[in-house]
């Protein structure tokens, strides 16, 4: 019988929250749980909107809520059965016909080089789908090439010429490497070790949010919530990768871990802050009101880093 009121509330959420529940805060797999979440709620919902051409939306990335791209990335944040034969076919498809003579996947037409962003992410959700190894050799490629000096990632390095990283990119990219090396990939394994410490040091340099020379905040955005993320940086998603990534304390993030505990309301919930515009497949939860994905992932951020 679980007694916590908060968990109760959380068990109440779509079965991926469930799910997510169970294994995160309960340490307890619960394989039948996840193979529902194919089949009913936000990941049915989800899945029945991919079109007989084999995509989401209009294309690849367009438009971007409810195209294939962001639509992948959502089925995997829902922690949805990683064997699915339909999301194996819109990947050859995306490798197929996605490609850019840089190895990265660049939806972008008549755009030179492909976006570090996207690779990221897509290296995120095409490893948690199992693509396979040589499909993704060329995306792996080109987001070594990218690293930056300073340890991070810019999808404006190889389009305008930054020089400095951004932590909406290095984020991204280091998403990516972990499921990458979560789910047994090999290929240029040890580099992409060694640049995920690099890109998260680059990260722990800025305390998650705040410039590395004034200690002023980079962008308020970076203090509010929402859900999905998208591509846009945000101290709780820093937060959740962190522990996702099994990383040890480190006292520069506790600027973030106090923002993150002043955030709880006075029911011990977090609040869904705010949403990107744009047309989605289905409205997950309601800005303003308490949010279980942003309690969810509070909550499992405070438990590995031992705070109550």
């Amino acid at each position: 019988m679980i007694s916590d009121p908060i968990i109760k509330w959380l068990l109440e959420g779509d079965v991926s929250i469930q799910y997510q529940v169970h294994r995160d805060l309960l340490n307890s797999e619960q394989p039948a749980l996840r193979q529902r979440i194919a089949t009913e709620g936000w990941g049915q919902m989800l899945l029945s909107n991919r079109l007989p051409n084999g995509h989401w939306g209009h294309s690849f990335y367009n438009p971007k809520w409810t195209s294939t791209h962001y639509t992948l990335l959502e089925l995997k944040n829902l922690s949805i059965v990683p064997s699915i034969p339909e999301i194996s076919q819109t990947l050859e498809l995306i490798v197929r016909n996605e490609k850019s003579n840089d190895g990265g996947i660049n939806p972008g037409g008549g755009i030179r080089n492909s976006d570090v962003c996207i690779n990221g992410m897509f290296l995120k959700y095409a490893t948690y789908f199992g693509a396979p190894e040589s499909q993704l050799n060329s995306v792996v490629d080109f987001l070594i090439g990218q690293q930056m000096k300073d340890g991070g990632f810019n999808c404006h390095s190889n389009r305008i010429g930054a020089v400095h990283s951004s932590l909406h990119t290095t984020l991204s990219v280091l998403e990516g490497i972990l499921e990458y090396t979560r789910n047994g990939y090999l290929y240029r394994i040890d580099e992409l070790r060694q640049i995920s410490v690099e890109s998260a040091e680059f990260i722990l340099q800025h305390r998650l949010y705040k410039s590395d020379k004034t200690g002023k905040i980079i962008d308020e955005k970076m203090t509010r919530f929402p859900f999905p993320c998208r591509w846009r940086y945000d101290v709780l998603r820093a937060l959740d990768y962190f522990q996702d990534a099994k990383t040890k304390y480190d006292s520069r993030m506790d600027d973030a871990l106090e923002l993150l505990l002043k955030k709880r309301n006075c029911e011990r919930k977090w609040l869904l802050q705010a949403k990107y515009p744009g047309q989605v497949h289905v409205e997950l939860e309601t800005p303003g009101k308490p949010s279980r994905w942003n309690t969810l992932r509070a909550m499992r951020v405070l438990k590995h880093f031992g705070i109550d």
